[in-house]
């Protein structure tokens, strides 16, 4: 048990930070909805048979009291009603807040610097995280929680009413229910765990390999190996309808043992109050009461079956997103640098994950606004690495770092399966088409644009696909154009582009720079030649600096990459 809430604690303590008063509500909305049920089928029985009792003697007839039993009766029906949409709604209101929160903090999380590279390496295995894994958690209030503090109140009730009658009777029916649906529930639990267990982790598969499937299906067509692939697709759904069947047996088992119970308890509780009747210490409207009353606190157990089976994968989650949620909400605070600068380092030091020596060491750099820069050198100097330091991917390991906000356009070009406006918007949320459609202009695409029969609500391919190399590179230039930031940061951005097609995406780019501070990696004379100053990469850190109009600086162009 206690491995358990270890398990599920940072998750708890999201709930209760986040929609905490609201969870609580709905709960206790949820026990209401149930007590009054109960409180609505006991009175009702008792009722009808007092109504009936009376009705036999003309006397007791005219004395019987039908109007408050009947109105309480109207108040249950009708509180629990209002009870039960109050219930859905404020729970899966609050549940559904909570979940969001959930998606913020694992996002956050898997945003911190470094993010980016283990996202590129188990893209599957994160995407999972954030959706099903989130889904499932859901099993813990809706159906775990809830239903057990409904039962609860139902097994608690139905003893204190009964220990009207006897006391005994009271603690046993209290005892019975909470032991005998305790224990179905713990088993169940336990039967269930390994085949949930063995649906999630291959769910997980079965999600990768289609993922694969549909991303590599040209590599594998080519290999002939499609329909391996298919076939081993087959036996994974196979395998897991397995275990939906497994665990269709258990759950149906499990029901089955919750009838049971509420086949078995009432008939016993009807002969004990049976037997209180004969002795003279209740009437028969107690008796219906009683057995009313007890058939109606069985009802809330049968409950907890689907959250029983559901249990191992909702801990499960908890295990996987816990030591996100343990960890402090990430906060990236910058600096920033003196007045007239948009970057300021100051003897940092860079070292990528299990990396034996720094790349960068006890590097210092000033940029004012308004500068273009280039950095240069051989393949991994660290010009890349410099880059992702100044964009917040990758942090310091020692010195400081102060920049204002910033756009940095990749080697690749990120397209998603969306249309081109959805595109756009990553770049700035809130631009309107007018904006996006002079972005486009001053990337050179408004003539393929007006082109397109939807125009900016053409849907593009998973990367892009629908657009050449240069269209998609010139899409990526006007998501950047967007971006109202001072300092732009270029790795290599016309690589794999033809020579007149990468020159006029270097003109636009100066072109819409204006003001702004620009930082471009490059190995290619013609990124790096409308420079302001040229930062030789080497021996970890800054090995020469040629500023325009010095001997040096068209010596270094030289040694670059020509078109």
């Amino acid at each position: 048990m206690k491995r358990i809430l270890s398990d599920f604690r940072p998750f708890l303590g999201l709930m209760r930070a986040g929609t905490g008063r609201e969870l609580l509500a709905g709960a206790a909305l949820a026990a209401l909805t149930g007590l009054m049920g109960m409180a609505l089928l006991g009175l009702s029985g008792w009722f009808i048979t007092a109504t009936a009792l009376a009705g036999l003697v003309p006397a007791t007839a005219l004395a019987f009291d039908v109007f408050m039993p009947s109105a309480a009766i109207r108040l249950f029906a009708l509180g629990r009603t209002a009870a039960r949409y109050g219930e859905r709604l404020v729970t899966h209101d609050a549940m559904l807040g909570v979940l969001a929160l959930l998606r913020g903090r694992l996002f956050r999380g898997w945003s911190a610097p470094g993010a980016a590279r283990a996202l590129a390496m188990r893209p599957a295995r994160l995407l999972f995280r954030l959706t099903a894994d989130v889904d499932a958690l859901d099993t813990v209030y809706l159906r775990i929680l809830v239903p057990l503090g409904t039962a609860i109140a139902a097994a608690l009730a139905a003893g204190i009413l009964l220990a009207f009658i006897s006391p005994a009777l009271g603690l046993a029916v209290f005892t019975v229910l909470v032991l005998a649906g305790g224990a179905v529930a713990g088993l169940t639990a336990r039967s269930a765990s390994p085949a949930t267990l063995r649906r999630a982790a291959r769910t997980e598969t079965l999600r990768a390999r289609v993922i694969d499937l549909a991303s590599g299906q040209t590599d594998l067509l080519l290999a002939g190996r499609i329909p391996a692939q298919q076939e081993a697709l087959a036996m994974l759904e196979a395998r897991l309808a397995a275990d939906d069947r497994r665990l269709n047996r258990i759950e149906t088992g499990a029901g089955l043992a919750y009838g049971l119970l509420a086949a078995v308890l009432p008939p016993l509780v009807l002969v004990a109050t049976a037997a209180f009747a004969a002795g003279g210490r209740i009437g028969a409207p107690g008796v219906a009461f009683a057995l009313l009353v007890t058939m109606a606190a069985t009802e809330p157990f049968a409950a907890l079956r689907r959250g029983a089976v559901d249990f191992a994968r909702a801990r499960l989650a908890a295990r996987r997103t816990g030591p996100v949620l343990r960890q402090p909400c990430p906060r990236i605070e910058r600096d920033e640098p003196c007045p007239g600068l948009v970057a300021e380092l100051r003897h940092v030091a860079l070292r990528h994950d299990a990396a034996v020596a720094p790349i960068l060491r006890d590097l210092s750099l000033s940029v004012r606004q308004g500068e273009h820069i280039a950095l240069i050198g051989p393949s991994g100097v660290g010009k890349t690495s410099l880059i992702q330091c100044l964009a917040g991917d990758l942090s310091p390991e020692t010195g400081s770092v102060r920049v204002l906000p910033s756009a940095r356009l990749t080697q690749r070009t990120e397209l998603f399966r969306d249309s081109l406006r959805d595109n756009l918007r990553l770049g700035a949320p809130g631009a309107s088409d007018a904006k996006m459609m002079a972005a486009l202009t001053q990337a050179g695409l408004e003539g393929i644009i007006h082109a397109l029969p939807d125009g900016l609500g053409t849907e593009l391919g998973d990367g892009g696909q629908g657009l050449s190399g240069g269209q998609a590179r010139r899409l990526a230039l006007a998501r950047l154009m967007l971006r109202d930031v001072p300092l732009w940061l270029l790795d290599e951005p016309t690589e794999g582009l033809d020579g007149e097609t990468a020159r006029d995406v270097l003109a636009r780019l100066r072109a819409a720079a204006g003001p702004r501070s620009t930082i471009t990696a490059t190995h290619i004379r013609r990124e790096a030649e409308g420079a302001d100053r040229l930062l030789v990469l080497g021996n970890g850190g800054i090995k020469a600096t040629h500023i325009r109009g010095s001997p040096g600086f068209e010596a270094a162009l030289d040694s670059l990459r020509p078109d």
